[in-house]
């Protein structure tokens, strides 16, 4: 365990080092989320009575998700562990005393959470001092912040699962680029980045709501925003444990197979 303790300080401490980069994902996130919730705003000025949230959890969910995209975010991918398995420089890391499966879903989750300690905070100050409606609504209820820490760190642990399903999937294919375009045309969507999961129509909404790409940020957020309430916080958080059991155990399985049959050719 302290090895892969080790792995994570190494690859977290790295990614605090791109400074320049989290500054110019601030300000790309600042005026994305300001143009996302006037948009929503000039719909809800015509029909409020027609939309399933209310402006003030839309502008808190809205604002959470560019505060933490570095999280969920679905269409980041490593190239470096695609070329590895594409090249056989993977060879290097089956030589390591631990499991190949382990140690990237640990680079995954410091990767992951150092972009997001970065970018993060100030998202989170500037939109909590925005006027109402358009601001960043806090909960009164200490329940609420514990059951959305609890739900986020599942969703992340769920977004770094599915990826290693992708990973693994790489050794059985020529080349990633397919699979790349494919899983994230379709998650992006499916786990509400596009459009939040309440204003899809209702017939598609109890289809997505059932799929994996919605225990992700959807959860947590809408959890935080008092979007979900009651026993459907238990609800939900129960298929997160769910889908993040059955992603682990696909990734495991993928991974297994994989390298029973891996050739890597050279000298």
């Amino acid at each position: 365990m302290r090895k892969y303790w080790s792995f994570f300080r190494i690859r977290f401490i790295r990614g605090l080092q791109y400074r320049a980069a989290a500054l110019s994902g601030m300000v790309t996130q600042f005026v994305w989320g300001a143009m996302e919730i006037l948009l929503f705003r000039a719909f809800y000025e015509a029909s409020p009575e027609s939309f399933p949230m209310t402006f003030e959890a839309l502008s808190t969910y809205v604002w959470l998700q560019q505060a933490f995209l570095a999280l969920y975010m679905v269409w980041f991918w490593e190239s470096e562990l695609f070329n590895s398995i594409t090249t056989g420089d993977v060879a290097y890391e089956l030589c390591r005393p631990v499991r190949l499966y382990d140690m990237w879903f640990v680079r995954g989750l410091a990767v992951r959470l150092s972009k997001a300690v970065l970018r993060c905070m100030p998202i989170l100050i500037f939109s909590w001092f925005l006027p109402a409606p358009y601001g960043l609504t806090l909960p009164g209820d200490m329940k609420i912040w514990a059951m959305t820490l609890l739900s986020m760190t599942l969703g992340l642990l769920l977004i770094v699962a599915f990826g290693m399903i992708v990973y693994m999937s790489v050794f059985y294919t020529v080349s990633p680029q397919g699979i790349k375009l494919f899983v994230t045309s379709m998650a992006e969507f499916l786990s509400g980045s596009v459009i939040p999961i309440p204003f899809m129509p209702d017939h598609v909404k109890r289809i997505v709501e059932f799929l994996p790409f919605a225990s992700a940020q959807n959860v947590p957020f809408r959890i935080f925003s008092g979007d979900i309430t009651g026993p459907d916080v238990y609800s939900s958080m129960a298929k997160q444990v769910f889908w993040l059991f059955v992603f682990i155990l696909i990734g495991r399985i993928l991974e297994k197979r994989a390298l029973r049959q891996i050739v890597i050719q050279g000298g």
